[in-house]
């Protein structure tokens, strides 16, 4: 369809500019001798291809639009699929809502670009080429008027865009600003309302709303002086043309219908130029979209696949090598030379206080994030060396942030395993701890849950993001405060269950309650981005302080004696 609209606009253009010669045919040859058998066949003439230029001009502009929405779809897709393949440090480079912004406004802004360049851009150039052509072949004298004009305004256009497209790019960056400004209201509405900062955060967007008019204001107002540039133009080619003409006429030098199609012709050249200043003014804003989608595009992922990698897992033996990390753009590491060795199917508690990199430390075994020295080991293997694929449908993390999707309960258990059988649904809600409410709803695993899962309760939605973690099947099962928002008699029951029923996985447990990991093999204690202790319960208890202290204050609020 994209090579379909410019053929179909340039038969347009070539019809309409040979319109004003035949009416200077009837107007000097038809007209004034009084010759009506020429009036009516070149009028006849005249119809016919007035009536295919406008099935020209209606078959261009269905073909145009189908064209640019086709290529909006496909470049949208081709952003999001592209999206997807990002590392955790190619999505902190670009934030969430600078990412919606391109994924909409501005794929919005090329498409609308992009059909009027299929269209117009060719339409508008064709016109005022074959105007030219034609004004020439009426009167050579009069014509070297607009061969002269073109080149002043085409100046002037090239100045206005080039001084206005810095200013779009600010005004999308601003976008992202007041796109995160609403994103942050919206998802901690119910926190805005309890703390009564309605006022606050209307400020917020206020002032976000303003940076985008303070920088849109300043672009419009230079590409606002493409309007009275054309008139200019257009006013003064009129007046030029007008003088000249009256004397040619006078001077017998130039018929009058032929005044007429070169007055009609000099429309036709203003005209284009007039829609190529408008296309002009659309390329200064889809410009600094396309840019802004090509940075997307162009960005490669920090962390893919090698052509050999690695396609099975062999166990959940896990191993950190001197391991050190530090985020993209900081100086400082968040984790310093860890040494850490895991056998497969053992049950390891990770507890730290907050901000001593513990979910970072967890991070690193699918491969969220690459260790920037040091090397991180999955069944004796460099995680590097694993299919990306193989090694996430191994490793099984369960975030605090639960995330769920629109759809049924039984949709989003099946992120897991979209293959798993109702009875193995079932069973991982059990081990999770999650059937027993699910059975209570009035659907059971076919409920709906509306957005984020609003209708469920924080600690069911814990629950349920578990059992999808155990649909996987993994080898390596990473829990980060999973289990937060569950009273303890409920956790106390998922840590039986994983004992019982998952003795060969391997399980790394972040948390700040002491219950779940008394009866773990080995107990981390995170402190500066390092493993300031390690050991059983036991060993713990006996031999480090802050373990004690935290012990005794949730188990005997200070005091008594240890078990």
């Amino acid at each position: 369809m994209t090579i379909i609209s410019p053929i179909l606009v340039v038969a347009e253009a070539a019809i309409e500019t040979f319109i004003p010669f035949l009416m200077a045919a009837i107007i000097d040859q038809g007209i004034r001798p009084g010759n009506l058998n020429l009036v009516v066949r070149v009028g006849l003439l005249l119809l016919v291809m007035a009536l295919f230029s406008l099935v020209m001009g209606a078959g261009a502009s269905w073909v145009s639009s189908q064209a640019a929405a086709g290529y909006a779809k496909n470049l949208r897709q081709d952003l999001f699929y592209h999206i997807q393949t990002f590392s955790f440090q190619n999505l902190d480079q670009f934030s969430t809502s600078s990412l919606v912004t391109r994924l909409t406004t501005d794929i919005t802004n090329i498409q609308t670009a992009y059909q009027m360049l299929i269209r117009i851009a060719f339409r508008a150039p064709s016109m005022l080429i074959f105007s030219i052509v034609m004004a020439f072949t009426v009167n050579a004298e009069m014509a070297w008027l607009f061969v002269i004009v073109v080149p002043i305004l085409a100046v002037g256009l090239v100045t206005i865009v080039s001084k206005s497209r810095p200013l779009f790019r600010q005004v999308f960056k601003r976008y992202d600003q007041l796109n995160r400004v609403v994103r942050e209201n919206l998802r901690g509405i119910r926190v805005v309302k309890t703390y009564g900062q309605q006022d606050s955060e209307t400020a917020k967007f206020k002032a976000a709303s303003g940076n985008i008019f303070k920088v849109f204001s300043k672009a419009q107002r230079i590409v606002a002086l493409n309007m009275p540039l054309m008139q200019l133009v257009i006013n003064t080619t009129m007046l030029l043309l007008s003088w000249f003409g009256a004397k040619l006429i006078v001077g017998k030098q130039l018929e009058v219908g032929q005044f007429v199609s070169l007055f009609s012709y000099s429309t036709s050249i203003l005209f284009s130029l007039n829609m190529l200043s408008m296309i002009f003014s659309q390329l200064s804003v889809s410009q600094a979209s396309a840019e802004r989608v090509v940075e997307v595009l162009n960005s490669e992922s920090a962390i893919a696949d090698k052509p050999d990698a690695r396609t099975d897992v062999a166990n959940g033996a896990i191993d950190f090598e001197r391991v050190s990390f530090r985020y993209p753009g900081t100086k400082k590491d968040q984790l310093h030379d860890v040494d850490l060795h895991i056998k497969s199917g053992q049950t390891i508690g990770i507890i730290g206080e907050t901000g001593t990199s513990k979910s970072t430390l967890v991070e690193l075994i699918p491969r969220l994030y690459d260790a920037t020295a040091g090397t991180v080991r999955v069944a004796g293997q460099d995680v590097r060396d694993y299919d990306l694929k193989t090694l996430r449908d191994n490793v099984s993390v369960v975030l605090q942030t639960t995330t769920l999707f629109s759809g049924t309960i039984r949709d989003n258990l099946k992120w897991g395993d979209a293959d798993a059988t109702d009875e193995e649904i079932q069973h991982a809600a059990q081990l999770a701890q999650a059937d027993g409410f699910i059975q209570t709803l009035p659907q059971g695993y076919d409920t709906p849950l509306e957005q984020t899962g609003q209708n469920v309760s924080g600690g069911q939605k814990q629950r349920l993001t578990i059992a999808r973690a155990l649909l996987k099947h993994p080898k390596i099962l990473i829990l980060d405060n999973a289990t937060s928002a569950t009273d303890t008699n409920t956790e106390a029951k998922i840590w039986q269950a994983f004992r019982h029923e998952m003795p060969d996985v391997t399980k790394l447990i972040i948390t700040q309650r002491l219950g779940g990991i008394v009866d773990a093999d080995k107990i981390l204690i995170m402190a500066g981005g390092k493993i300031a202790a390690a050991g059983t319960h036991s060993e713990l208890l006996a031999e480090n302080e802050w373990y004690r202290q935290l012990y005794d204050t949730q188990t005997k609020r200070g005091g008594g004696q240890h078990d």
